[in-house]
């Protein structure tokens, strides 16, 4: 739960900047049933408490030519904590990694990589992953499809008309 205590109207904020986040203040506040200024100041007050951490353009991966989606299950060597440290600090460096989890279960990183194709993502693994410092197993499972990406967060669990 975020420090910050959210009521009904960010929960509305949120949902609407979520939606659009090319909204203008106006537009927004209209949405949710303010005026202008209160909605501004309710919007600073999210974004300095790191509730929006920002604002993005979602990009069409295959409009982008990155049309290969890769879920990679890496295992670090356990000897020190530096192995892990040194992996993430690499890991936050690679554009091609969209994600990276610290997970549990048969690895220890879950990365999702985009690139254009197979022989893209041979050259990445040959040349770059395996090249990570600790890694010592690397898993890949290809994305035949995606179903479902870049989804909106949920806010039901945030106070609320329904709530």
């Amino acid at each position: 739960m975020p420090t910050l205590k959210l009521d009904a109207i960010d929960r509305r904020i949120l949902a609407a900047l979520q939606r659009d986040a090319r909204l203008t203040n106006v537009e927004l506040a209209e949405e949710v049933g303010l005026s202008p200024s209160p909605c501004l100041r309710r919007v600073r007050i999210l974004e300095k408490a790191g509730v929006i951490g920002g604002y993005h353009a979602a990009l069409d991966r295959g409009g982008v030519g990155l049309d290969l989606t890769v879920f990679v299950g890496v295992k670090v060597e356990r000897h020190h904590d530096d192995s892990a440290a040194a992996f993430t600090e690499a890991v936050r460096a690679l554009p091609e990694v969209v994600s990276c989890h610290l997970v549990s279960g048969e690895s220890d990183f879950l990365l999702q990589v985009v690139l254009p194709n197979l022989a893209a993502y041979e050259r990445f693994l040959l040349g770059t992953l395996l090249k990570l410092p600790g890694v010592s197993d690397i898993r890949s499972n290809f994305a035949i499809q995606t179903v479902k990406a870049q989804a909106s967060l949920p806010l039901d669990h945030l106070p609320g008309e329904d709530a």
